[in-house]
């Protein structure tokens, strides 16, 4: 695994893509792409319920910051960002909680009203596209007796994890074993699958575009500021709140 750029930066940022990083205006994403490029002293880590195609097209579009690692598919599973290869050694303990499920796991839910599957091969979740319409409180009940999380997010996904796998205990872990100093991290996102991240304790933003769910759980956590700014510019908003320019490290 690479060692990052700066073994102590004074910024670590773990931002969601979609709504997130990506989200915003043009001119609001140019903004933090290129001030998070000229700093030396900034990490980043993108935390996605993405998989590494999507992350390896994304760091080609122009101007798109090219993270120093991928926790990606809801926190179970992480890449060094240069290589985008994973790191097998990290991935250890989420592989055994995974412990071979996915079968097991589609098979349980078969028949489950308003659930579709998602082609995408994930190593370790399985995750459905659902209809808000026709989705049963029985099926994430069904998930969660059976031992796995489940995280209902966006009014379209519905995800099953290892038990205890999140982007949050994914991130805290990373930042345990880099060394990395936790007051220097902030954490950002907008659903329900950012919850245990942006709850865990790090400095953390819920962007002005965050959905009513992701807000209401949120809501009296001291660690989390809501910015009224959406995607990019809440990050840049944050990044203020929280006096992680780097103007006084």
């Amino acid at each position: 695994m690479n060692a990052p750029v700066n073994p102590s930066p004074s910024l670590v940022l773990a931002t969601d893509l979609d709504g997130t990083f990506l989200g915003g205006s043009d001119e609001q994403r140019a903004d933090l792409y290129a001030s998070l490029a000229a700093r030396e002293d900034a990490m980043l880590i993108f935390v996605t319920g993405r998989d590494i195609d999507f992350i390896a097209e994304l760091i080609e579009t122009p101007g798109m910051p090219r993270p120093h690692y991928v926790i990606g598919d809801i926190g179970t599973s992480i890449f060094d960002g240069v290589s985008l290869t994973p790191w097998e050694e990290f991935e250890v303990p989420i592989k055994q909680a995974w412990g071979d499920a996915g079968a097991r796991v589609r098979a349980m839910l078969a028949e489950e009203p308003g659930l579709a599957i998602q082609n995408t091969p994930f190593r370790y979740r399985v995750s459905y596209d659902y209809d808000p319409a026709r989705l049963s409180p029985e099926s994430a009940a069904k998930v969660e007796a059976a031992g796995f999380d489940c995280i209902v997010s966006a009014g379209r996904f519905f995800d099953v994890l290892p038990k205890g796998v999140n982007k949050g205990t994914t991130l805290a872990r990373l930042v345990q074993t880099l060394g990395l100093d936790p007051a220097a991290v902030l954490a950002a996102g907008d659903t329900m699958n950012d919850l245990a991240m942006l709850a865990s304790g790090f400095n953390a933003v819920a962007v002005g575009n965050s959905e009513e769910p992701l807000m209401r759980a949120l809501d009296g956590v001291p660690t989390v500021y809501h910015s009224p700014h959406p995607g990019a510019a809440g990050i840049a908003d944050a990044i203020r709140h929280f006096e992680l320019t780097g103007e006084h490290a």
